[in-house]
């Protein structure tokens, strides 16, 4: 199976860590990530001989990613922290440079980087992305994209 592709846009705020932890309550709170339709049973349901069944709703973000195991939850869910360079489970800012190669200014907006195949293309499995959106010479706000693990 292929990572799947997900972004989300944020209002901005200077603390991109701080927007990132709010992004990902808000989803996890909305359900907005994918859960196993079942699991298998644990150890004393084997030795039960009981099949799987559909798993109970996580209570917490933890929880959630657990469940996803190595398929993740093809969410912002995934991404935990911010890096100073890609890393799995972590967003990282495209430098100044990059952007100005991608979309031709250091400060894009969200039209110019939905209309971006090239900076699609660029994002590896179960890493992703951040850039801060503007507006009016002004940021405005925080675009986070990334792929999947699976």
């Amino acid at each position: 199976m292929g990572g799947e592709f997900w972004s989300y846009v944020v209002p901005y705020q200077e603390n991109i860590q701080a927007a990132l932890e709010k992004l990902r309550e808000q989803e996890f709170q909305a359900g907005r990530f994918w859960q196993p339709s079942e699991v298998g049973p644990g150890f004393f349901g084997r030795m039960l001989g009981r099949g799987p069944s559909k798993p109970k709703p996580p209570a917490t973000i933890r929880e959630a990613i657990k469940l996803s195991e190595a398929t993740g939850t093809r969410s912002i869910l995934d991404m935990e922290r911010i890096s100073d360079t890609p890393a799995l489970g972590a967003v990282s800012a495209i430098p100044p440079d990059e952007l100005q190669r991608l979309f031709g200014t250091a400060q894009p907006t969200l039209d110019a980087i939905e209309h971006s195949d090239e900076f699609v293309e660029g994002l590896e499995r179960g890493q992703g992305v951040y850039i801060v959106l503007y507006r009016d010479g002004k940021p405005d706000g925080i675009y986070f994209a990334g792929y999947s693990y699976d």
